[in-house]
């Protein structure tokens, strides 16, 4: 199945409410192999990559999403429908090579790669296709989130840098949930809200543990390289973030775990969704931490119900920590 596209003729899938704009430098075609109920094999195709997934929980909880990222052969054809069908309007940018795929078996209740075929790295000419269609679709948008890429070398770091400020500069609100240079590369663009998870902290070598104390201190140093806003997710333990110089921990009710893949994301999207609606801070913590806790329910990567969603919100506890 193949199907051209070009970044001036968007896929349209209507929505309502407030509009996002979702920067998806490396959308995937994902396969994965599930036991079924009656003792068989269930295949399940699926759009995948970061920057779907955050835009998936969005359009769940009633965002107007407008996808951009780079498309090519089968796959990528195979791709822009499927988004389409998620609710997600897609501003496709056409390339020569095929989007990158996995297949995972999850028959043993574990996640185990099959195989792999890795985004390619887009050219020069794509790269500047990218960047002009994202530019046109977050101005239409009331905030702009930006998903990282699936590896480093799918895309160049700098191009964050270059939208973080052109964004900043048009007024426009940039979330992102990123780590690693296009981390970097955000910061020096200016960010108004970064959410990061722990884990990436210390893999980047910007926290030297998980200690409480040497997040914080993170997350002041974050700040002071562009981010207004911090958000760090701890796996089980309560989130924690950093707002107009108050720290905050942002606890989950402690639901059981099906599948903790696609929580961040989960996280991300509730609190684009809370910004782009214009809601108090408290309330975006509340809204992002229930998303990732329903996301974590469910089988399927940041998925989930609107209304409980909602419901789960009203029981996640937001407090001030002293931190001296």
């Amino acid at each position: 199945m193949e199907r051209e596209t070009s970044e001036s003729s968007p896929t349209t899938a209507p929505k309502s409410g407030a509009c996002a704009f979702v920067f998806a430098p490396s959308p995937l075609l994902t396969v994965t192999i599930e036991a079924a109920p009656n003792g068989g094999t269930e295949l399940h195709i699926h759009p995948g990559g970061q920057g779907f997934w955050i835009g998936r929980m969005a359009s769940i909880l009633g965002m107007d999403v407008h996808l951009c990222g780079p498309f090519g052969g089968e796959p990528g054809g195979i791709l822009v429908d499927l988004i389409g069908r998620e609710g997600l309007t897609v501003h496709p940018v056409h390339t020569a090579s095929d989007n990158g795929s996995y297949v995972h078996d999850r028959r043993g209740g574990e996640r185990k790669e099959v195989v792999e075929v890795p985004p390619p790295t887009l050219t020069r000419h794509e790269t500047d296709d990218l960047f002009s269609a994202s530019l046109a679709a977050a101005m239409s948008s009331d905030v702009a989130v930006l998903g990282g890429p699936h590896c480093d070398e799918a895309i160049p770091a700098e191009l964050y840098s270059r939208l973080c400020s052109d964004l900043a500069a048009l007024k426009i609100p940039v979330l992102a949930d990123l780590s690693g240079p296009t981390l970097t590369a955000s910061l020096e663009g200016g960010l108004t809200l970064l959410k990061v998870s722990h884990e990436d902290l210390i893999e980047d070598g910007r926290a030297p543990s998980d200690d409480l104390d040497d997040l914080v201190s993170t997350m002041k140093s974050l700040h002071e390289e562009g981010a207004e806003t911090v958000v760090v997710s701890r796996a089980a333990e309560p989130a924690i973030a950093l707002h107009d110089g108050v720290v905050w921990e942002v606890e989950a009710p402690p639901v059981q775990t099906v599948d903790h893949h696609g929580a961040g994301d989960s996280m991300t999207a509730g609190l684009a969704v809370a910004y782009a609606a214009g809601r108090p801070f408290e309330d975006a913590l509340r809204l992002g931490a229930a998303a990732g806790a329903v996301n974590v329910t469910r089988r399927g990567l940041a998925t989930g119900n609107s209304r409980a969603v909602e419901k789960m919100a009203e029981n996640v506890q937001v407090r001030r920590l002293d931190r001296g």
